[in-house]
């Protein structure tokens, strides 16, 4: 009786430092939801400003940018996968990488050689374990993400789609990047608290839409310099600009899902903790009565003793 006591407060003690553990990573987690909520809000007013400068470009000439130009053959196809760094975030992860991997097979089934990019130390562990091959791999920026770590990423997947697939398809180019002829962004949406949607979007070409003005005519634009060279400059910028929202979105995601795991796990820390005092408190007491049923007996056996004397 005495060894399943010390057991189970042996267990009760463990678990209230797993349940401090996960309440500090829900505190932290909550913390870092409203930092990507805000950096997600400060970038939309640039992102509406360079997709209205890019509309009124392609409203106002031909456009025929490498970034723009569907290719006639596709032959090697890129795709970017989100993940976090750290895990404790539920299935954050497997969702994203699940999404990850049904664009591979469609794109795989369309004849498409797929080339795979990754940010994130988990998503780079899964597809290494795997022995797959990753183009590029970036980490340490999932939960704080900065415009650098975008720009980082979209010089390897510009170079690589300017680049394009040649017919060796294991012959990297001049720079030793792949070149690829699409370009795919699978990341993860944040929604809500509780609903985060992994989602997959193509990335290159891109598509720019020309639009109307309020009165059903385009204004009339004289650019300084030259469209094309404007085109030159803000592509690259504007590629730049959807990475990096898909990568404050999916940290906002990743904290959100971290969030609601570590406040589950928190919740079976405490009902567990529950449990267990319970049954201590249960083995407790009948080691009392144990206790006193042999004193009890004792002192009868002794009485009985006594009166034969």
């Amino acid at each position: 009786m005495g060894a399943q006591l010390r057991v189970l407060r042996r267990r009760i003690a463990s678990t209230q430092s797993i349940k401090k553990i996960t309440k500090a990573q829900e505190l932290v987690a909550t913390s870092r939801i409203g930092k990507a909520q805000e950096r997600v809000a400060a970038s939309l007013p640039y992102a509406q400003a360079i997709t209205g400068v890019l509309t009124a470009l392609a409203s106002n000439c031909d456009v025929n940018h490498p970034l723009l130009v569907a290719r006639p053959v596709v032959r090697r196809a890129g795709v970017l996968i989100i993940t976090s760094d750290k895990g404790m975030c539920g299935g954050y992860n497997s969702n994203v990488l699940r999404t990850g991997e049904r664009l591979v097979a469609k794109l795989a089934a369309e004849g498409k050689n797929p080339v795979m990019y990754v940010t994130g130390q988990k998503g780079a562990t899964y597809f290494k374990f795997r022995g797959r091959e990753l183009a590029g791999e970036w980490s340490g920026f999932s939960q704080s993400p900065t415009v650098a770590d975008a720009q980082e990423v979209a010089r390897t997947l510009i170079t690589a789609f300017v680049n394009g697939a040649d017919d060796d398809l294991d012959s990297p180019g001049p720079d030793g990047i792949l070149g690829v002829d699409e370009l795919f962004i699978v990341s993860t949406k944040f929604v809500s608290m509780v609903t985060q949607t992994p989602q997959a979007l193509n990335l290159a070409p891109m598509h720019v839409e020309e639009v109307q003005g309020d009165k059903g005519l385009l204004p009339a634009y004289e650019f300084e310099p030259n469209a094309e060279e404007l085109l030159d400059a803000l592509l690259p910028k504007y590629l730049v600009t959807r990475i990096y929202a898909a990568l404050i979105d999916s940290a906002a995601s990743e904290s959100a899902a971290r969030r609601r795991a570590m406040k589950s796990a928190t919740d079976n820390a405490e009902e567990m903790i529950k449990t267990l005092t319970r049954e201590r408190n249960a083995a407790r007491q009948a080691e009392i009565t144990q206790e006193i049923s042999e004193i009890v007996g004792g002192a009868n056996a002794l009485a009985a003793a006594g009166s034969e004397d």
